[in-house]
């Protein structure tokens, strides 16, 4: 009796060795789809330089890692910020090859983040001190205001009683309205300032050739 031959099983595909086309092919794909999803959640501010010296004072001859910042250069960075809306901001410097040295670009970017940071914590603490000292006075206004509403004169106030209502009464009212304007008012004007440094302190740093 003949022996009918065992059907053959389909050769498994072994998976692609560690440094195979397809791995590596794999992995660069991966690796592009981070840096879109990154680059997309950055808002770009490019600004051209003609050298480094264009970011910081001219009246300022101190060496770059100490150096005052351009009032221009924050200005013009200040204008660009204002509609970006991502997570991050990309700070590009478009700068002449010829001009270019790594350990200046260095010292910029720490020089620049320091500045930032710097800033926009002075920033907040000014705006938490000027905010406690508004609550402080709209409380003590209308501590003063009550007070003058319990001795409002009566038909026949005597004199002392009169003197406290005139005195107690318009304090009270200009104090709360010191206050009030220190709350709102005063940290309507630091807001823009507050969210630029905040912006700022937190942005990517790059040099580029031109």
């Amino acid at each position: 009796m003949d022996e009918k031959p065992e059907p053959q099983k389909p050769a498994q595909q072994s998976p692609p060795p560690a440094d195979s086309p397809a791995k590596l092919a794999t992995e660069i794909k991966n690796v592009t789809a981070v840096e879109k999803q990154k680059l997309l959640q950055m808002s770009e501010i490019s600004l051209w330089l003609d050298a480094y010296d264009d970011i910081f004072s001219d009246f300022d001859p101190r060496p770059f890692s100490h150096r005052s910042l351009s009032q221009d250069f924050l200005q013009e960075a200040k204008r660009a910020s204002i509609d970006k809306g991502g997570e991050t901001i990309l700070l590009q410097f478009l700068i002449p090859a010829k001009m270019r040295v790594s350990e200046h670009e260095s010292m910029i970017k720490k020089r620049l983040r320091d500045h930032f940071k710097k800033h926009y914590h002075v920033l907040m603490a000014e705006a938490k001190r000027t905010t406690v000292k508004g609550v402080f006075l709209t409380a003590v206004g209308t501590l003063l205001i009550l007070l003058a509403s319990y001795i409002y004169p009566e038909a026949n106030p005597n004199f002392l009683q009169r003197l406290a209502f005139v005195v107690l009464e318009p304090s009270g009212w200009f104090i709360t309205w010191v206050g009030l304007e220190n709350i709102f008012h005063s940290m309507g004007q630091r807001k823009p300032d507050i969210e630029f440094y905040k912006k700022m302190s937190k942005c990517e740093m790059q040099f580029v050739s031109y």
